[in-house]
């Protein structure tokens, strides 16, 4: 049986970030994961300066694809502003495996099927044992199944949906595009340029208020990809785009006793653009913190949203608040 100090379940973000602070508190760590890395993932893939800072990674020392943008290209109708707003598009590809071999520590590719405790200690599926466990495996977590969904059900209006690609294209355009609510879509699409000669297109939204609207997100995706190629941004004829869901940020549970979970695993999204790399990524360093130190693992410093101001108050209030009927924000625990 491989033991160690801590089990972190999920080798993105959140996970190997957690898995990076134990280490250099001197704990061991195993990092399991389904997939062997690198691995494709899916998502837009842009980051804020603020994602890098906490990952103390200079973006001029980065050692692969990294585009940098001053401003984002918002559209919405006939309006078209450019937002100052300083971000970085990566590649998940690169970004997650670079991450995970920066933290240093036993990564074993495993799909995890049952946790059961042991004097105080985590076994899972009778192979690894340790004293921590750290669920970081996105919305279909088993530590997050096997402990908190009975305390943490999930609630349906905070259920994103998601529909995109990313490839290989000689993009001409190098600027960041979203489009906000075309054709009554309940969020937004996306283009996003990659360094190397990549793109990321997509598009996602509230998935209750599309059940309500009665159509799917393949038909906004169709429509999507024609605007796309009427506005000489992307023409492209082998289009096999993949659809996935996770939770923006509501009321939950994030730790049992020894027991944590971070990132999307929790459904930590931000209400205004569902962005999760950042939010896993403080949450990885809040678990490692509360374990390292043997306090409380808080989180009240962790924003809601990930810009700031009037704009993001207005799009949580189109994504989350009418969905769920309230009118101030759930409290974080």
């Amino acid at each position: 049986m491989e033991v160690a100090d801590a089990i972190v379940v999920g080798g993105g973000p959140g996970g190997s970030t957690c898995a990076w602070k134990l280490r250099e508190a001197g704990l061991d760590v195993i990092v399991l994961d389904r997939a062997t890395f690198p691995r494709h993932k899916l998502c837009a893939g842009w980051v804020t300066p603020e994602v890098l800072s906490d990952l103390e990674v200079d973006p001029r020392d980065y050692p692969l694809g990294l585009m940098s943008f001053d401003e984002l290209h918002i559209h919405w109708k006939a309006l078209t502003v450019k937002l100052k707003s300083p971000q970085h598009s990566i590649r998940r590809l690169e970004f997650d495996h670079f991450l995970l071999c920066r933290a240093g520590v036993r990564v074993l590719q495993h799909k995890v099927s049952k946790i059961q405790q042991d004097n105080g200690d985590h076994v899972i599926d009778g192979k690894y044992r340790a004293r921590f466990l750290i669920g970081a495996g996105g919305t279909s977590c088993p530590v997050y199944r096997t402990y908190f969904n009975g305390r943490n059900p999930r609630l349906s209006a905070l259920q994103t949906a998601t529909y995109e690609q990313e490839f290989a294209y000689r993009w001409k355009d190098p600027r960041c595009h979203l489009w906000f609510f075309d054709n009554g879509l309940p969020g937004y699409a996306w283009y996003v340029p990659k360094a190397n000669g990549y793109v990321n297109v997509g598009l996602g939204g509230m998935a209750d208020k599309l059940k309500q609207q009665g159509g799917h997100i393949r038909e906004h995706w169709r429509m999507f990809v024609d605007k796309l190629r009427r506005k000489k941004l992307v023409s492209y004829d082998d289009y096999n785009p993949t659809g996935y869901s996770y939770y923006l940020r509501g009321d939950t549970d994030v730790s049992a006793g020894n027991t944590y979970i971070v990132g999307d695993a929790a459904g930590l999204a931000t209400r205004d653009m569902c962005e999760g790399i950042g939010p896993a990524v403080k949450t990885g360093l809040a678990a490692a913190d509360a374990i390292i130190t043997g306090t409380e693992y808080s989180l009240a410093g962790l924003s809601e949203f990930t810009g700031r101001g009037l704009a993001s108050r207005i799009l949580e209030r189109k994504f989350v608040r009418h969905a769920i009927g309230v009118e101030r924000r759930v409290p974080f625990r």
